[in-house]
């Protein structure tokens, strides 16, 4: 019997140590390295889903800024009103016109023309205290257009400054996000 019992107990931490293993050596985010860089999510327009989108008429940060989110981000925000760990924010910049046209005049367009893509990734346990592109419980990361580098260089100095108005909704302006909402 102790024989059996000991096969037993040998097969069912066999089949759990390898669940463990892959579980600690998996990444926190496939956009993320080990020391805290985030790099842009390819295809987030086909693999995101559109939360929104705002119109800024005028000033640098003038045009259309798209945001997207990961379905497992948006999932656990409209069950618990709070982003999960690991969610994926993207905000695209595109510059805009305007022309005339059937549906009235000077209607508002984006163009291909993209300004810049800026990218938030949850970050609820602090993984990367001596990173300054993480804190406030989020990394943050800047790109231009033809650039793979963050060329932000400290999120507190490039970052929190446009997100300070909501900082009681965990820096995100989640209320005008009509994707969040069930």
């Amino acid at each position: 019997m102790k024989i059996i019992q000991t096969i037993i107990s040998f097969a069912l931490i066999s089949l759990f140590v390898p669940l463990t293993i892959q579980a600690e050596s998996s990444t926190f985010s496939s956009f993320v390295d080990s020391k805290g860089n985030i790099t842009l999510p390819p295809d987030f327009r086909t693999n995101l889903f559109h939360l929104g989108s705002w119109f800024v008429p005028e000033g640098d940060a003038s045009g259309f800024h798209d945001v997207y989110m990961d379905k497992t981000g948006i999932s656990a925000f409209r069950a618990t009103d709070e982003y999960a760990d690991g969610t994926v924010i993207v905000k695209e910049l595109r510059q805009s016109q305007t022309g005339d046209f059937t549906t009235g005049k000077g209607v508002a367009f984006a163009t291909g023309d993209i300004k810049q893509t800026f990218v938030m990734i949850k970050d609820k346990q602090n993984r990367f205290k001596d990173n300054p592109n993480w804190g406030d419980g989020w990394g943050w990361a800047l790109f231009k257009p033809g650039q793979t580098k963050n060329l932000s260089g400290n999120y507190q100095t490039d970052c929190l400054g446009c997100h300070l108005p909501v900082k009681n909704k965990d820096l995100v302006y989640s209320d005008y996000y009509p994707t969040l909402r069930p």
